[in-house]
């Protein structure tokens, strides 16, 4: 005989409440988990590089009045190539040179600042100084300029490198440039300083008696005309000044102090000039 028990239902599961200190602290976790999940790659990259800095960009100075040596140097300086290098590679300028330079480049390396790069050499810094020159007095101004002054465009050149050796100031070089015009048509020597200063490879004021006695074709106190080459390497404002002088009757011109160069047709208001000059000279060494 069998007995029937009552059916047992199972027992309910008492559903467990969170405190609210519990869902503060649950969503505090969520949060860090996040974090960590973000941070974790970010730690693992690379590091971000920096910027190459850029090379700076070297460059050459040629200021306008300086003579093919000084150029040369300069170039075997910046080049950091053995003294006198540049000077033995003046002969690849030549093609691009005027007729009348013969080969000799001085008064076209053109005044500017040039680039330099790692392949820069001295014959290529050399031929570039020579088109500047080429493109800056090939211009028909230039040209149109020298016809007017019964020059050609080399002895332009000639005299754009005697107003830049002898102007004190840029406002002087027109009429340094009427002198060197007014003697050349009176067929009269030059007798300039500066081209006695070329031909004895110096710089000075002070010329004596006996530097104007020198044998040489620079020597314009014993010769008439202009000397065979340029003497330095004239900049744009002293070609200009050669192609276009100042109006007046000027023979004579002395910087007396700087600053204050004095332009007279008057040989003996000339010889007081120079006085002047001689005494502030003397002054001048002596204090």
């Amino acid at each position: 005989m069998t007995h029937a028990f009552p059916r047992l239902e199972p027992p309910r599961r008492r559903r467990s409440r969170l405190t609210r200190r519990g869902r503060l602290l649950l969503l505090a976790l969520a949060l860090l988990a996040t974090a960590v999940a973000v941070a974790v790659p970010l730690l693992l990259r690379a590091p971000v590089e920096k910027p190459p800095v850029a090379e700076k960009k070297r460059t050459l100075l040629i200021p306008e009045g300086w003579r093919a040596t000084q150029v040369y140097a300069a170039v075997d300086r910046a080049l950091a190539l053995p003294g006198g290098t540049t000077r033995r590679a003046a002969t690849a300028a030549a093609p691009a040179l005027p007729a009348a330079a013969r080969g000799n480049p001085e008064g076209y390396l053109f005044p500017a600042t040039y680039p330099l790069e790692k392949a820069t050499t001295a014959e290529g810094l050399l031929r570039y100084m020579v088109r500047t020159a080429g493109e800056r007095f090939g211009a028909d101004r230039i040209a149109a300029g020298a016809r007017r002054q019964g020059l050609s465009l080399h002895q332009t050149v000639i005299v754009a490198s005697i107003v830049q050796a002898e102007a004190d100031t840029p406002a002087d070089m027109a009429k340094v440039a009427r002198v060197v015009h007014n003697r050349l048509a009176r067929g009269m020597a030059l007798q300039m300083d500066s081209t006695l200063n070329y031909a004895m490879n110096r710089s000075t004021v002070d010329t004596s008696v006996e530097d104007t006695r020198i044998d040489s074709p620079y020597n314009t106190y014993e010769r008439t005309g202009l000397p065979p080459t340029p003497i330095a390497n004239p900049g744009e404002q002293a070609m200009a000044a050669a192609i276009a002088p100042a109006p007046g009757d000027w023979l004579y011109f002395v910087t007396v102090r700087p600053g204050d160069t004095r332009f007279t047709a008057d040989y003996a208001e000339q010889q007081r000039n120079v006085a002047e000059f001689n005494e502030v000279r003397r002054s001048t060494s002596a204090s």
